[in-house]
């Protein structure tokens, strides 16, 4: 929701209204998909990726890859990264091909896509990228669990430091407060 107009176009190749971002969020399929996210120092959301595996009964080693990275974040390789993870994901899924959909305009879509070795092919204003997956690997397993890991540290370490920012704002609103109290009293 907080993406611009723009930024909404680019992402799912409309300008997609509010109410259509809630319908693509409402149709989320938790079970069978994956989502990741990236959280700033005050637990924004600040990027998001969308992995979105194919039914069962539907070329079931495909997956589709989309990811959204607030303006002020952009820049950062969060883009990328969310790729790396998804692929790492996909592929001990047991996937053997990623697509990813994008207008032809959307460059850091496909700067990612290509830098990843992914092969291009642009129909007009549309392109998709189409990345070949390597079987799943013992190392590949390793990674995942560590990046998961990883993530789940990187996001309890920030809650706790915002909880003690908050705490120490507290202490310092109270330390205001009594001052101004014996400020008064003194007078």
């Amino acid at each position: 929701m907080g993406l611009n107009p723009s930024d909404r176009y680019l992402r799912f190749g409309y300008a997609a209204s509010d109410e259509q971002v809630n319908k693509y969020v409402d149709g989320l399929d938790f079970e069978r998909d994956e989502l990741f996210g990236i959280y700033n120092r005050r637990l924004d959301l600040i990027a998001i990726a969308h992995l979105a595996f194919a039914p069962p009964h539907q070329h079931s080693d495909c997956a589709e890859f989309g990811v959204s990275v607030s303006a002020s974040a952009r820049g950062r390789g969060y883009g990328s990264r969310l790729f790396d993870r998804a692929v790492v994901v996909a592929r001990n899924e047991g996937v053997g091909m990623m697509f990813i959909h994008a207008l032809s305009e959307n460059a850091a879509m496909l700067k990612i896509a290509r830098k990843a070795g992914a092969t291009v092919v642009r129909s007009g204003s549309e392109s998709e990228a189409h990345l070949q997956l390597p079987s799943a690997t013992f190392d590949s397993h390793l990674s995942e669990i560590a990046l998961e890991h990883f993530a789940e540290v990187d996001f309890l370490l920030k809650t706790r430091a915002k909880q003690f920012w908050s705490f120490l704002a507290g202490l310092q609103e109270m330390r205001s407060g009594l001052r101004a109290a014996r400020g008064k009293s003194s007078a």
